[in-house]
């Protein structure tokens, strides 16, 4: 199986709408809510809302492609976060987030996740940030486990609104 991974254009966001739909619940904790994950998918992970941030100078999305099409997709946001809890636990400025990583459930364990990170923090670095970041929930011990084997560790603690839920989530952060 061939992985290639490229910028998306303004061209993938119905696709990517349907590939975020299929793999942000694979990210929640179990027992979370199916309505609170129903309704964050509504509100930032429709159509509409890729085509914004394929648009958005301050945002980055890159796909992974394999035989069968599109199975994975990371989102970078550039800047500094406007979330207290993890601006005082980051190390390294200036820094990039890390938003989103998702892979096809099908892909894992194929060779899809490795390229993909390596290209987003080639992405990153890209950019003149000395650092990424990202928050994954504290009950995603396999995703923990991917992260810190792609050299982040855990810094800090933050919460994530899901709909009317509110998770917890590790703060993690590599050197570009």
């Amino acid at each position: 199986m061939t992985i290639t991974v490229r910028q998306a254009t303004t061209t993938d966001a119905a696709r990517l709408a349907e590939l975020a739909e299929i793999t942000f619940p694979l990210a929640c904790p179990p027992g979370s809510d199916p309505e609170n994950i129903a309704a964050f998918i509504a509100t930032h992970l429709s159509p509409e809302r890729f085509a914004g941030y394929l648009s958005d100078d301050g945002r980055r999305i890159l796909v992974a492609e394999d035989d069968t099409g599109m199975c994975g997709y990371t989102m970078l946001v550039l800047g500094e976060p406007s979330d207290t809890d993890v601006a005082s636990a980051l190390t390294i400025r200036p820094t990039i987030e890390l938003s989103k990583v998702y892979v096809l459930a099908g892909s894992h364990g194929r060779g899809v996740s490795a390229p993909l990170i390596a290209a987003t923090l080639d992405a990153a670095a890209e950019t003149q940030a000395a650092g990424i970041w990202l928050g994954v929930n504290d009950q995603n011990a396999r995703a923990v486990r991917f992260y810190e084997k792609s050299g982040f560790r855990i810094v800090g603690r933050k919460t994530f609104q899901l709909g009317s839920g509110l998770e917890n989530d590790f703060v993690m952060e590599r050197r570009l």
